[in-house]
């Protein structure tokens, strides 16, 4: 009867962790990313690998725009490469959808996969740039049909932020050689994207009932390559496990294709909610400039003095 007792209980446990699981893949955009603030470009590279290997991260990827392919962006991307990360495409000149035709977008998209195919771990993933897929059917049903034709997988996110402005902000604290407290600014960047990851995880476990495997949105930039590696111990200490991108996309979820037209788009957990009738809160506060301007100035350049 013990033995009956305790394998119903390790089921019910097994189910549940199953439901709640939280797992997550980390993945970059827009590199090789300008680089003329605090960090240079491959002292950014090396700066990011090193925290990623640190951290125990096995596998992220770069979802890269080949316009910015002249030497030392080759070179960067092979520091990604050489590594063990994934390369993919996220267009030529990170164009918006909304604003070209078809042909235009497609064209940029085409230019993209010629010249990122040259590494050695690309992959034949696609990120829209802003996470737009099209503001008419002919652009996003067009895009849909060349990415299944070239042998493409929709790189969707469900993990959404703007970890953008906060480095807008933090380079702007530096060229303006004002003190920065870097125990405080870590803090704040991982208390922000940590709401917006719970926030996400706990829309998606609404409409799905489980939390699925999340992709996470971050940008090639000096506060990832500071930082990454205390949001990983973050993440980590909260319960969730560190998982690759192409574990990530294995989730059921990269099936679903919305029937929506969205001009904007606030990633894929946000497509699902919009497709449950949820017509609020599809953008987590933390996505929000003046939010986070207001928080900056309270928590990072306020609090220097303190330190």
């Amino acid at each position: 009867y013990k033995r009956q007792l305790f394998l119903c209980t390790f089921i019910i446990l097994s189910s549940s962790f199953t439901i709640t699981a939280k797992e997550i893949a980390i993945t970059f955009d827009d590199s090789p990313r300008a680089a003329r603030g605090y960090f240079d470009g491959p002292t950014r590279a090396k700066k990011l690998i090193e925290n990623l290997s640190k951290h125990n991260v096995e596998q992220v990827a770069f979802f890269s725009v080949s316009n910015k392919l002249d030497e030392e962006g080759i070179s960067r991307l092979n520091t990604y490469s050489n590594a063990g990360h994934i390369i993919a495409n996220h267009t030529h000149s990170h164009p918006d959808i909304n604003a070209l035709s078809f042909e235009q977008y497609s064209q940029n998209f085409l230019q993209a996969d010629t010249q990122l195919r040259q590494f050695k771990t690309f992959r034949p993933w696609f990120r829209f740039p802003y996470l737009r897929e099209g503001d008419t059917l002919e652009k996003r049903d067009g895009m849909r049909d060349l990415l299944k034709a070239k042998g493409y997988t929709n790189a969707y996110i469900t993990l959404n932020n703007y970890d953008w402005y906060i480095e807008t902000l933090f380079q702007q604290t530096i060229k303006e050689k004002k003190e920065i407290n870097f125990e405080a600014m870590s803090r704040f960047y991982v208390d922000v994207l940590m709401e917006s990851i719970n926030y996400y995880d706990e829309m998606a476990q609404s409409h799905l009932n489980r939390s699925p495997k999340h992709v996470l949105l971050l940008h090639e930039m000096d506060i990832s390559a500071l930082f990454i590696g205390d949001l990983v111990d973050e993440l980590r200490q909260q319960g969730w496990t560190i998982i690759t991108p192409e574990q990530a996309y294995t989730d059921p979820i990269a099936q679903q294709q919305t029937d929506n037209l969205l001009k904007f788009n606030p990633g894929r957990i946000g497509e699902v909610a919009k497709d449950n009738n949820q017509k609020k809160g599809l953008w987590h506060e933390t996505l929000d400039e003046e939010y986070l301007k207001n928080r900056f100035e309270k928590e990072v350049l306020n609090t220097s003095a303190l330190y």
